[in-house]
């Protein structure tokens, strides 16, 4: 295929768009490559580089919340010595992958997608991207259209609109915001938050800054371990990679399907479980009632982990604290707290979550109709009711999004086979039954997901309606269910006109 790197624009009909260069983008691309060489693709991004999320985060100690060998591609094996990775050694595995499998040369960077539009007629996607280098807006048609941008917006994070913030004289920033310029050694640091982000950072600035205090409205579960997975060293040092990585993969994969099935049926000792640990940690004089004992059950948020126990081990050695209060207001030397308390502050982090955003914002129009993602409802957890030939990727909750991404790019891969197969154009994940009882996106009470389920669609409570959160579910629907199952609805090549056909190609 030839690219007209001056426009953006490609002089052909691509088969598969994709959009975005992060984790999911670039395996995206590896299956196609694999699965369906005879298609041809590109990925838009919109940045000026590979890795997504661990291009843009930069922050202290930045490092993945889950074990790379679940975090890992299922085709490229994780052989670092850290099971829980820094972030700059996950970017150089994506950046890696991408360049080894030559799929750098078909992404194009600085190209922001903003809108695409399906026609029946033609049974194409016009897909419209913003050059950010040039400032040009630019379009591109394909067949089919693959999502890989994540679940949040690059744009900007969350942060509450905090009484006083102006009056502080020192830093406010937001983590996803982090620059280098930014100055905290033998400096008074408050975190505010108690999510992964935030117990990534404390443990980190706590190093070199004079203190570090963890702000926090309520607690979370926090699940300490070893950064180094001796067993997969072990296992690598005496089996070729690809075995040592799939046994601990699968290993990985169980242990987390069999500690999430218990936090369903047996929460309360799972609770007391988790919190025991926290008490070993901390030692018996530390008020973890206070501190570390949410008021929700295990997995009702996502649990935080951390390696080595590094957090707890700041707190023990005066490094670092944890308040558990609510802001009242900034002022100049800090924050006032409810309780009257006050914590002065050189520079606050506001670890306070994320602004999510569904595919992008990208908006999309089906035959002049504009839609509203809150309309459609999920299929298999990759497409949408109503949606022809449109994909995204979304990972798991309780688990590691690659995970999730891996068997979604497989799925793709077998739909398009099946598609040539019969000959169709379109595939339409379609609603037969009106009866189909639906709900949020997501069962999950973290603040960050209920305040953006309005953006997201729906699921249903029956197959293939439903959001499963189980790969190993999951592996069997994506890998081994007919591709016509009843709710994905074919439209047969005969009968899109030719002429639209050629001109769409």
């Amino acid at each position: 295929m030839a690219f007209d790197e001056a426009s953006g624009a490609s002089n052909k009909h691509i088969d598969v768009l994709i959009v975005g260069a992060g984790l999911s983008g670039i395996g995206a691309a590896y299956h196609l490559q694999e699965r369906c060489p005879d298609k041809s693709y590109v990925i838009l991004e919109g940045r000026e580089s590979i890795g997504g999320t661990w291009d843009i985060f930069r922050y202290p100690g930045i490092r993945s919340d889950s074990d790379m060998h679940t975090l890992g591609y299922r085709f490229k094996p994780w052989t670092e010595a850290k099971a829980i990775a820094d972030g700059p050694s996950i970017l150089k595995y994506v950046t890696e992958t991408a360049s080894e499998a030559g799929i750098d040369k078909n992404i194009h960077f600085n190209h922001m997608v903003k809108a695409a539009e399906w026609s029946s007629e033609t049974a194409t996607w016009t897909v419209t991207a913003a050059r950010k280098d040039t400032n040009e807006t630019v379009t591109f048609t394909c067949g089919f259209l693959m999502v890989c941008s994540g679940y949040y917006s690059y744009e900007n994070g969350y942060t509450p609109d905090f009484e006083g913030v102006d009056t502080f004289k020192g830093r406010v920033v937001h983590p996803q915001f982090w620059t280098d310029d930014i100055d905290y050694r033998d400096k008074k640091v408050v975190v505010i938050g108690s999510g992964a982000t935030a117990v990534t950072l404390v443990p980190a600035m706590a190093e070199d800054a004079a203190h570090v205090t963890m702000l926090q409205r309520s607690p979370t579960y926090i699940v300490s371990r070893p950064a180094e997975d001796r067993v997969a060293n072990f296992l690598r040092s005496v089996l070729p990679d690809t075995w040592a990585y799939n046994i601990v993969r699968w290993r990985n994969v169980l242990f987390q399907k069999v500690f999430y099935q218990q936090t369903r049926t047996k929460p309360e000792k799972v609770r007391e479980r988790l919190l025991g640990m926290v008490k070993d940690e901390l030692g018996p004089d530390y008020d973890i009632e206070t501190h570390f004992t949410p008021k929700y059950n295990p997995w009702d948020q996502r649990l935080c982990l951390i390696p080595d126990s590094d957090l707890f081990n700041a707190i023990k050695a005066g490094d670092a604290s944890v308040v558990t209060d609510h802001i009242d207001r900034f002022d100049e030397t800090g924050i006032k707290l409810k309780s009257g308390e006050h914590l002065d502050a050189d520079l606050i982090v506001t670890a306070t979550g994320l602004d999510l955003k569904f595919i992008g914002g990208i908006s999309v129009t089906i035959d002049g109709v504009e839609q509203n993602p809150n309309d459609w409802v999920n299929y298999k957890g990759f497409m949408y009711s109503g949606v022809p030939n449109m994909a995204s990727v979304f990972g798991y909750t309780n688990a590691s999004w690659t995970l999730k991404a891996d068997l979604t790019s497989e799925y793709l891969c077998r739909l398009l086979q099946y598609m040539d197969e019969v000959d169709a154009v379109a595939a339409t994940p379609t609603l037969m039954d009106d009866s189909v009882e639906l709900e949020p996106w997501v069962d999950f009470s973290s603040g960050y997901i209920q305040r953006s389920l309005s953006k997201f669609p729906k699921q249903g409570k029956s197959k293939p309606w439903r959001l499963n959160q189980d790969y190993a579910a999951d592996k069997k629907v994506f890998r081994k269910t007919p591709i016509d199952d009843g709710a994905m609805v074919f439209t047969p090549r005969s009968s899109v006109t030719s002429k639209a056909l050629e001109a769409a190609e």
